[in-house]
């Protein structure tokens, strides 16, 4: 029998490479970038992101 080969999403990989820092901020880029034509102005999404960002890294304390 032989083995199968088994595919891995490059994206999932690349994600996985990263620190838990940085995967939050690539997730912040990617909701800004989806969020961006919706009535949310960028103030409004970027305070946001500093509150979740505040929330997360006060845990670490």
């Amino acid at each position: 029998m032989g083995v199968a080969a088994k595919k891995v999403n490059p994206e999932d990989f690349i994600l996985s490479a990263l620190s838990p820092e940085d995967r939050l901020n690539a997730a912040f880029d990617v909701a800004r970038e989806a969020f961006g034509k919706s009535k949310l102005t960028v103030k409004d999404i970027d305070n946001a992101v500093k509150a979740l960002r505040r929330k997360a890294y006060e845990k670490k304390k």
